[in-house]
């Protein structure tokens, strides 16, 4: 029982140990331990609002950014929608243009066809006063071969015309 219970003297001196060391660590120690302890907690506090700051921040730089992104799909979409337009506009522009050159040629073929056509009935039309001139001579100098002849028909021409 004895190793229980300390004895007076054991227990008088630890106490005055205790309480030296108490006694200079709270004047020299305790001070700058706690100054150190709460620059600590302030740079630990400091650093949370930072870290806070700089999360709000990145919030907003982050929700500045899908803004961006969807301004930038909005006008992609925007151009895209605008290319198929000049693009069907080019189409049909060029579908327009390709059928006027090819009206435009089929009414010149027309036209030279027509031309071509009057041309050939002009000519048609000349050779057939040109054959029937060359075969009323030939009926004319065999049926007014002899001057009996001559004289009968200028006689009915005459007659004719003074009928009329």
């Amino acid at each position: 029982m004895d190793l229980l219970t300390p004895e007076f003297g054991l227990f008088f001196w630890t106490l005055v140990a205790f309480l030296t060391v108490f006694f200079i660590l709270k004047k020299y120690a305790w001070k700058p331990i706690l100054n150190s302890l709460g620059e600590r907690e302030k740079g630990i506090a400091e650093s949370i609002a930072s870290a806070d700051k700089i999360k709000q921040e990145m919030g907003q730089l982050k929700a500045e950014n899908e803004k961006i992104m969807a301004q930038a799909r909005e006008e992609r979409t925007q151009m895209l929608s605008e290319a198929r337009k000049m693009s069907e506009q080019i189409v049909t522009k060029a579908k327009e243009d390709t059928k006027l050159i090819a009206d435009k040629m089929i009414t010149d073929a027309m036209q030279q066809i027509e031309q071509q056509k009057m041309a050939a009935l002009t000519e048609v039309k000349n050779e057939i006063g040109s054959l029937a001139i060359t075969v009323a001579e030939k009926i004319l100098r065999s049926k007014l071969a002899t001057t009996e002849d001559q004289s009968s028909y200028i006689n009915m021409l005459s007659e004719e015309i003074k009928m009329n």
